[in-house]
């Protein structure tokens, strides 16, 4: 997963590198030149979870990606989405229980570019932080009930067919967040992020636990990390810029 991640990334740089070759670029600026840098708002959406509600049974997803320049290298950063989930849990052959996970997310933080862009460059390599908090339910649409007592090989009833809803569940979590962003076309900006997650909290109850929660992906037992992904496409909306001052070319002579 990081190789790929990281193949992805050089990628994606070397694609937002290319696309400004026709742009001109001065390397060597002087003390006395100006140079105005872009302040706005990025809105797009993650690639991700419509491709895979495409090719997954079972899953329908959407999210939305935004941030707003603070500063030359620090954004505030935000996600929203809506993901359903259904999935089936079993022993071998044996299917065990089947459920279906449906709500919505949030998530907001911060980025900071880490990246020493060229010139007139605008491509970013960000490390960051997001607090989320989601709400959700879980409907168990059937199930096995173990039985112990039987003197036959088979241990579990048929499927019961009776669906039952757990609703009003919540729950939050911290994600450190590696991503990029680089400038295909004019304002237009492909990305992609990978997220370590750390859950804090959740409400659930022993008899239904939470196996799947909506942008935080599949709880482990025993364990509060998860792991997140997303490609995302989005646009710039300038709203004013800053004037940066470059510094004195150490190689002119006086």
């Amino acid at each position: 997963m990081l190789k790929y991640f990281i193949s992805l990334l050089l990628l994606f740089l070397g694609l937002g590198s290319y696309a400004q070759v026709n742009k001109p670029v001065d390397l060597n600026p002087k003390d006395s030149v100006e140079y105005k840098q872009k302040y706005g708002l990025r809105v797009g959406v993650d690639l991700s979870r419509p491709i895979l509600s495409f090719f997954e049974d079972g899953y329908t997803g959407l999210e939305f990606v935004g941030d707003y320049r603070l500063k030359e290298n620090l954004f505030i950063a935000a996600e929203l989405g809506n993901e359903k989930r259904t999935d089936t849990e079993g022993v071998g052959s044996t299917a065990l229980y089947n459920y279906t996970t449906s709500g919505s997310y949030i998530k907001l933080g911060f980025d900071h570019n880490t990246y020493g862009n060229w010139y007139g460059e605008q491509n970013f390599v960000t490390i960051g932080a997001r607090y989320a908090f989601s709400t959700f339910s879980q409907t168990l649409n059937n199930y096995r009930i173990f039985n112990s007592d039987r003197f036959f090989s088979e241990d579990f009833s048929d499927l019961v067919n009776t669906p039952e809803e757990f609703s009003g569940r919540n729950a939050s979590w911290l994600e450190f967040v590696l991503g990029m962003k680089a400038e295909l076309f004019k304002n237009i900006y492909a990305g992609i992020s990978v997220r370590l997650a750390y859950l804090i909290t959740q409400n659930d109850e022993e008899r239904f636990p939470n196996l799947w929660i909506p942008g935080f992906n599949k709880v482990t037992d025993g364990s509060k990390f998860g792991v997140g992904y997303n490609y995302s496409i989005s646009y710039f909306i300038p709203l004013y810029k800053k004037a940066k001052k470059k510094k004195e070319d150490t190689n002119d002579s006086p």
